[in-house]
């Protein structure tokens, strides 16, 4: 049963030989309408102030589930970003790494073509150093046959047979000395050219 104020302030009671003041009475009642109104008015606050906080609420949860959302597509996003920045990087590394292999690759090549190289060089040197002593020794050996002819401008004059023998024995110990230079460089051991074993000391140079 809801009661009212006005209901409380109207209610009548029967009236007995020994019953109560009814001027007592009524104040009360009077006095527990005021305060069931005022209880009233003050549950009826009460009532609003829980809708206002249960919308506030409902507000704070659809904000906080909207933020979770933003929060999660944030944190996707972030691992996808840093995902794809690990898989750069790797792919530079092994590129910068192909890279350097490459050039080392090719380093080493032009280094081996350069000694090769310069072991021609010194090899042609020994050739043609070789061929200058050679030029020499016979510009030499020109010379001593010269003076021996010379000299022998002054000698009496032979018989041919005699002249001709004297010719052919000159000739054949210049035609020996010829043949005993050749095979003295060919019995010469193989070995590398001068300077060759500095050939890494100076390629390092070069470097």
């Amino acid at each position: 049963m809801k009661l009212t104020a006005l209901e409380i302030k109207q209610q009548e009671f029967e009236k007995s030989l020994r019953g109560y003041d009814k001027a007592e009475v009524q104040a009360f009642l009077n006095l527990m309408s005021n305060e069931w109104e005022h209880l009233v008015a003050r549950n009826r606050e009460l009532e609003e102030k829980i809708d206002e906080l249960e919308e506030k609420l409902k507000h704070y949860e659809r904000v906080e589930e909207a933020l979770h959302e933003t929060l999660q597509t944030a944190k996707e996003s972030a691992e996808q970003k840093l995902s794809g920045a690990r898989k750069d990087a790797r792919n530079k590394i092994e590129k910068a790494e192909m890279e350097a292999e490459s050039i080392i690759r090719e380093a080493t090549q032009q280094r081996q073509q350069v000694r090769q190289s310069i072991i021609r060089l010194l090899d042609r040197r020994k050739e043609i150093i070789g061929g200058i002593r050679s030029y020499l020794e016979l510009a030499q050996e020109s010379l001593e046959q010269f003076s021996e002819d010379e000299a022998a401008l002054f000698d009496l004059p032979e018989d041919e047979d005699t002249f001709s023998k004297k010719l052919n024995e000159r000739a054949q110990r210049r035609k020996k000395r010829i043949v005993d230079d050749e095979q003295a460089l060919e019995e010469e051991p193989q070995s590398m050219p001068p300077g060759a074993e500095n050939v890494d000391d100076i390629i390092d140079e070069l470097d």
